[in-house]
């Protein structure tokens, strides 16, 4: 599913990676730590090819970094949901607008549009909050709203930056619990976080960026 080989990427005078290897299988679900300014959000954009290695490759399912041409790009990221950690919702339209908002512009069949939204909010448990607007939302609906519109385009990885990292404790758990759930429906799910106390309470599969490197690491209590 997921496929770094030998990649370095520096930006600016700063090293982030050098010879890195990394793979992740198809339905696995990941956490990506390590301390900040390590390198864990620019994992996440070789992934969805912001930006791209110096040498080396990134594979994603049919698409790699050292064939796809810049055409392509915008399809590969149909396939990969997007979280962040400031939910990046448009405050101007309802709920269902901002997930509606996804198929729209990747040219989806009108038709359809309505019963996917319905069944991305029913995932996170919103389908009743569909035509709020966000900002009456709390902050862990507005996270789960950025969660359906990663899902409404049926991806096969979710990729997932701090998406607890403005939320409190148990609101941050609840979104944790529903990514794990999210990733039992088949869904490869990778979740950059510095909350280890999150991580020991969802436990899962831990890879951490260190001097440029990937390492499988298990945290205990």
């Amino acid at each position: 599913m997921i496929r770094l080989k030998d990649v370095s990427l520096q930006l600016g005078n700063k090293k982030i990676f050098s010879g890195l290897n990394l793979a992740v299988g198809r339905g696995e679900f990941v956490y990506i730590v390590g301390s900040s300014g390590v390198g864990k959000s620019s994992l996440l954009k070789l992934l969805y090819m912001e930006t791209f290695p110096d040498n080396g490759s990134v594979e994603i399912a049919e698409f790699n970094t050292t064939t796809i041409k810049k055409s392509k790009v915008p399809y590969l990221r149909r396939k990969i949901g997007i979280v962040f950690q400031d939910f990046r919702l448009l405050d101007d339209r309802t709920v269902y607008e901002n997930i509606a908002f996804v198929l729209e512009v990747t040219g989806a069949k009108r038709k359809d549009i309505p019963a996917r939204v319905i069944n991305a909010l029913t995932q996170v448990g919103l389908s009743q909050k569909q035509n709020e607007m966000p900002k009456h939302l709390s902050g862990g609906e507005q996270q789960r709203v950025a969660i359906a519109r990663a899902l409404v385009s049926e991806p096969y990885v979710l990729l997932a930056d701090e998406p607890t990292g403005n939320l409190d404790p148990n609101v941050s758990l609840e979104i944790m619990k529903l990514l794990k759930k999210i990733n039992q429906s088949g869904i490869t799910v990778l979740v950059v976080t510095h909350d280890y106390n999150l991580v020991m309470k969802e436990p899962a599969k831990i890879l951490q960026i260190k001097d440029g490197q990937v390492f499988e690491v298990s945290l205990k209590n």
